[in-house]
């Protein structure tokens, strides 16, 4: 009877702390060297069905300041068409927005605005990217970033992608962000692309690699200079360019000598070779050493062939899981990928599961003799 009474008030006592609000017991069983937290806060919060110890969790920090605007911050969110789930996970995500002034985040949301006027778009943005959105530096730097790529005639959808996932791109003076691009539009002309497409080809660039204009310009120009001291013409600049987008101005010019080489020696292959083969597969200026002759002594371990990677270099794309894995469902369908062609292993996963499709279903289909006499269902 003594054991069933105190179970009783053991669980009637996990209800009533299920039920009271965080502050209730905050406090209790804190460490000694943990700050007071602002009770006002949490109940805030709490308020708003924020999750309190995920909150304490990862920006504990956060509840200790002695000013928040918890209220302000979610009236305005509501404002811009939050509804309270979505307050709720946007505070649990980035709690340190109630830290901001209403009139900064009001400065901020101008901005945006100006940039995604649609509040359905703009709600969905920052549900993805509360950081950026609460990044509040430097508003005179933000809208004379946001003017110029404007004046670019870049799409408001491409701008808006940047402040999001680039935000400290738009926080610097817009002097640097001219340089980037100017150096940009120059390499392009310069290896013979067209003006009228110079806007497009940014765009393209922008939106693969949003970072790009935290890079310096330099990078391009060392970048572009090694490889044509390694002999590619402007026409296969341009190829590899395109094909690199933003990527070619992290390419290190030691790096890729390292790589070029040994490339050009376990392939055997002229300098003609070793060109067409890094056009047909970039990717390759961007492996270390070690990335690549482990990716390619793997594929040596399981039968494929030198004169085979010559032929399809794409697959040094692949990792060696990835290559065994596909190699072992190509044979499961009776496909030597050893004795054929790497082209079946190429490619996405996507890519992938089409191919090793097809050749389910060629096994399958019976073949079709034209010459043999049809037989009826009487016989």
């Amino acid at each position: 009877m003594l054991r069933v009474t105190t179970a009783s008030l053991c669980t009637s006592c996990q209800r009533m702390r299920l039920l009271l609000p965080p502050s209730a017991f905050s406090s209790t069983a804190s460490p000694p060297n943990r700050r007071v937290e602002n009770q006002q806060t949490v109940a805030s919060l709490y308020e708003l069905s924020v999750d309190i110890r995920k909150v304490r969790k990862f920006k504990g920090w956060v509840l200790s300041e002695g000013s928040a605007y918890v209220s302000e911050t979610a009236d305005l969110l509501r404002d811009m068409g939050a509804d309270p789930p979505a307050v709720a996970r946007i505070l649990e995500t980035h709690p340190e927005a109630v830290l901001c002034r209403p009139e900064d985040v009001a400065a901020q949301r101008d901005l945006w605005v100006s940039v995604c006027p649609n509040r359905r778009e703009l709600m969905s943005i920052i549900e993805k990217f509360p950081a950026s959105f609460f990044t509040l530096t430097n508003h005179s730097n933000q809208r004379a970033n946001i003017l110029y790529l404007q004046s670019l005639r870049l799409s408001n959808r491409i701008i808006g992608k940047l402040m999001a996932s680039a935000p400290h791109t738009f926080s610097r003076p817009v002097e640097h962000n001219k340089e980037v691009i100017h150096t940009l539009r120059e390499t392009y002309l310069d290896l013979g692309g067209d003006e009228d497409n110079v806007r497009v080809w940014l765009q393209k660039l922008l939106s693969q690699n949003p970072s790009i204009l935290l890079r310096p310009a330099e990078g391009w120009r060392d970048s572009l200079g090694f490889l044509r001291e390694q002999g590619f013409t402007t026409e296969e600049l341009l190829c590899l360019v395109s094909s690199l987008r933003a990527s070619i101005a992290e390419l290190q010019p030691e790096a890729m000598r390292h790589a070029l080489a040994y490339i050009e020696e376990v392939l055997a292959c002229s300098e003609d070779e070793l060109k067409e083969t890094v056009i047909r597969c970039p990717a390759i200026l961007h492996f270390t050493l070690p990335t690549l002759v482990g990716r390619f002594q793997g594929l040596m371990d399981v039968g494929v062939s030198t004169e085979q990677v010559k032929e399809t270099p794409n697959v040094l794309e692949l990792t060696t899981q990835i290559v065994l894995y596909r190699i072992q469902k190509l044979a499961s369908y009776g496909y030597d990928v050893c004795s054929g062609s790497l082209d079946v292993i190429i490619g996405t996963k996507k890519d992938f599961e089409m191919s090793y499709v097809k050749l389910h279903l060629r096994q399958q289909r019976p073949l079709f003799n034209p010459v043999a006499p049809l037989r009826s269902a009487e016989d």
